[in-house]
């Protein structure tokens, strides 16, 4: 097994070095606490999540799970849709390692879709690791999922057209969510959006070791990240797949699944292989691998070649898939 990384691209090289200072590759659970505080939240709180006055915004408070706290929705609704009927539903999963973030982190991605396409955005805000464990990061957007197709309609949305979707941390649980949903007979979506998804807790790919040290989410912090949520059981054999996706023995009757990644990043090889089972087991999966792409590239380097294209490979999938 070779440790030599691959190539960054060139342009995604150059906006590396500029946030190298600022972004460790590497965290522990001793550096949680600081980077909660750091100063990527108070830019979250200055985000214009109405787009330029294209979106009317609301935070709704929504039961949480049994014997479980309520749960935060942030509802984003097109102010002047092409459409007059129910819109398409983009639900978000937000990013953070399963240790950061609120339902503001990521959501830029989906109002850009939702903007072009004419939907409805919800996203949802789940609490954090290794204060909440699992299943209570998975049971709390499983909860607001289920609000979300029960109250489409009242949000403007069509409860037959919901797309879930998320990065990184966002893309596991949308993994999960899927499984979830498909398990517990809950309502029906038309399609997973998995970008960057952090989906194997065992934490020892071939790409989890080349990208040691290096880029924006090393297998240091990957490790973190999974015993923060499992503690003990991180890498064992009882780790449910509704946790780590990559653990599910049945990948069977999901719906479509759109997954990318960049090929010098950690979750280069667990991505690849999720695609992989969902086609051996019949299902439907469109997979990217962005050359010389580091972990969530198009967002710190949205005007590099190949995170436009990568941007615009999302959107066109979300397309088709509403258009079906």
């Amino acid at each position: 097994m070779t440790a030599v990384p691959p190539p960054f691209d060139p342009e995604l090289a150059a906006a590396l070095e500029l946030i190298k200072d600022a972004i460790s590759p590497s965290f522990t659970m001793a550096d949680i606490a600081e980077i909660r505080q750091g100063p990527g939240i108070q830019l979250l709180a200055e985000l214009d999540l109405t787009m330029d006055g294209a979106f009317d915004v609301e935070d709704r408070t929504v039961p949480g799970p049994a014997d479980a706290p309520e749960i935060s929705l942030l509802v984003c609704r097109p102010v002047a849709p092409a459409d007059s009927g129910p819109l398409p539903v983009i639900y978000h999963v937000h990013g953070g390692g399963m240790v950061l973030g609120t339902n503001r982190v990521g959501v830029d991605a989906p109002l850009a879709w939702a903007k072009e396409l004419g939907a409805v955005v919800v996203s949802v805000e789940y609490r954090l690791a290794p204060e909440h464990p699992h299943p209570a990061p998975i049971e709390d957007v499983y909860a607001g999922l289920l609000w979300t197709a029960e109250h489409a309609k009242e949000i403007g949305g069509d409860p037959e057209r919901i797309v879930i979707a998320g990065a990184s941390a966002g893309g596991g649980l949308t993994a999960a969510l899927a499984l979830l949903l498909r398990d517990r007979q809950g309502p029906s979506v038309i399609g997973q959006m998995l970008l960057c998804p952090m989906l194997d807790d065992r934490n020892d790919t071939p790409s989890s070791h080349q990208m040691k040290g290096v880029g924006l989410w090393d297998r240091t912090s990957n490790e973190t990240g999974w015993t923060a949520l499992l503690g003990e059981r991180r890498g064992g054999p009882d780790v449910s797949p509704y946790a780590a996706p990559a653990r599910a023995a049945d990948l069977t009757n999901l719906p479509p699944a759109f997954l990318d990644v960049g090929s010098a990043e950690t979750f280069r090889d667990e991505t690849v292989a999720y695609a992989s089972r969902i086609w051996q087991c019949g299902g439907v999966a469109e997979l990217h691998v962005w050359p010389g792409g580091f972990h969530g590239f198009d967002g710190f380097a949205p005007q590099a070649a190949v995170s436009r294209s990568a941007r615009a490979a999302h959107t066109d999938w979300l397309r088709r898939v509403l258009a079906r």
